[in-house]
């Protein structure tokens, strides 16, 4: 099967593209940059030049492929490019590839997302899911709901450094999980006909509010967080006031989407029919404990070592003094 992954040089589509090469898939990478995508290339993928933004490149791309997995997303603070990249250019997409006659398709959404349809970013996702849904190809959307990776920076770096964990007084309890585990199940759903057309939610085994986060890294490192507080309707206040000019539209959308976080929701979905249709136990799906005490396990390890070089050193100065 001949695979094209787009956004493979994201916290996803590089794992997509790791899974799919070590599954003997032939992967060819859409990317912009060769450079900054050279690592896929090291690994054994094919790149092929592709812009989103420059639609007439897009057909060329789906010469003999057989599946797509599109994992690409515009961040946040490109907001003003919404419209070009994640709506037109994706519509073009899959008409190019009902042309070319590919068979499956793959999307990532987000859980819940038609419960905020008032934020850009989820309602253009929403509208791609809508498209996918009319056509003749094949699709599975899976909803997510956020990744293990992104928590390291938001919680863990700034509890070791000793810095401020912000949080609200409200919060939603959201179902993480790792990009190896999506990875996984994403590459294994290519072959099996009971993913085709349908839309389901790949989440963690467990969810978790802020509080109980910050309870854990501070468990497991052993040190106290220190947590600062900032009021919903203050977050509310911000969004609606840089709505008033263009220039801070892109703030104004940022903070529309940070708020779908920290309002007391539940992101969670028990995910049994995919294990059931991959014959996966729950098991396997990795813990956030496990992931979190590997990585602060990584980096207590990493200062030993620190440590252990540097007094290694100051006694070798002194041996030479002496």
């Amino acid at each position: 099967m001949s695979l094209l992954v787009i956004g493979g040089t994201g916290t996803l589509g590089r794992q997509i593209v790791k899974k799919a090469l070590n599954q003997g898939f032939r992967v060819k990478c859409l990317v912009r940059n060769f450079r900054k995508a050279s690592f896929l290339k090291e690994w054994g993928a094919e790149l092929i030049y592709g812009d989103l933004t420059k639609v007439e490149t897009i057909p060329l791309t789906l010469y003999s492929i057989t599946a797509i997995i599109d994992s690409s997303t515009t961040r946040i603070n490109e907001i003003g490019s919404f419209n070009e990249v994640d709506l037109k250019a994706k519509y073009i997409l899959i008409e190019s590839a009902i042309k070319s006659k590919v068979k499956r398709y793959i999307f990532f959404s987000i859980l819940d997302a038609s419960y905020y349809q008032n934020i850009l970013f989820i309602k253009l996702k929403l509208l791609v899911e809508n498209r996918l849904k009319k056509s003749s190809i094949n699709y599975t959307i899976f909803n997510l709901s956020g990744f293990f990776q992104g928590l390291v920076s938001q919680y863990a770096v700034p509890i070791l450094d000793q810095n401020s964990v912000w949080i609200t007084n409200e919060s939603s309890s959201i179902s993480y999980i790792n990009t190896q585990n999506i990875a996984e199940i994403t590459v294994k759903s290519l072959s099996i006909k009971q993913f085709n057309n349908k839309n389901l939610a790949l989440v963690g085994n467990k969810s978790w509010t802020s509080l109980q986060l910050i309870k854990l890294c501070e468990k497991i490192s052993g040190r106290r967080a220190k947590i600062a507080r900032i009021p919903v309707f203050l977050l509310k206040f911000m969004m609606v006031f840089t709505r008033l000019f263009q220039w801070t539209w892109n703030i104004s959308e940022r903070l529309a989407f940070i708020q779908v976080n920290y309002v007391n929701n539940n992101f969670y979905l028990p995910m049994k029919e995919i294990l059931y249709i991959l014959k996966m136990e729950d098991s396997e799906i990795e813990s956030l404990e496990i992931y979190f005490q590997e990585y602060f396990q990584r980096i207590m390890n990493k200062l030993k070592e620190l440590n252990f070089e540097t007094l290694s050193n100051n006694s070798n100065v002194n041996k030479t003094n002496f």
